[in-house]
């Protein structure tokens, strides 16, 4: 899903698409797997880092796992759509922050949106 991009992310391609909830959102199993693969070497993270954090155009969005979440989607809740300016759905690069660049932005604080 996901493939080395820089010191600091990942790329990955994703459907965005709207939807009724407050977070940005993938399948749980989904999430659970980029986390174990990406941030825990195939293990467990020993230090959850939860939410994710992907790079949407020029917004860093903290990504929760949900169950009925499409395979290789990505849920942004509607208020985010049009000030992303994404015409859903749409195949698109997202870059998924490695564990430390997602710790720092997370650190940033933040509810639908992270420092930049």
């Amino acid at each position: 899903m996901f493939e080395p991009f820089s010191g600091g992310y990942y790329l990955g391609r994703l459907y965005l698409e709207p939807h009724d909830g407050e977070e940005t959102v993938i399948h749980v199993d989904h999430h659970e797997q980029v986390r174990s693969q990406l941030y825990a070497g195939g293990r467990p993270p020993a230090v959850p880092v939860a939410p994710l954090v992907m790079k949407v155009g020029g917004a860093h969005l903290p990504v929760h796992g949900q169950q009925g979440v499409p395979e290789s989607t990505l849920g942004i809740p509607w208020e985010l759509v049009e000030e992303l300016r994404v015409d859903p759905p749409e195949l698109t690069e997202v870059l998924l922050a490695k564990a430390d660049r997602a710790l720092q932005l997370l650190a940033l604080g933040g509810s639908d949106r992270l420092g930049e």
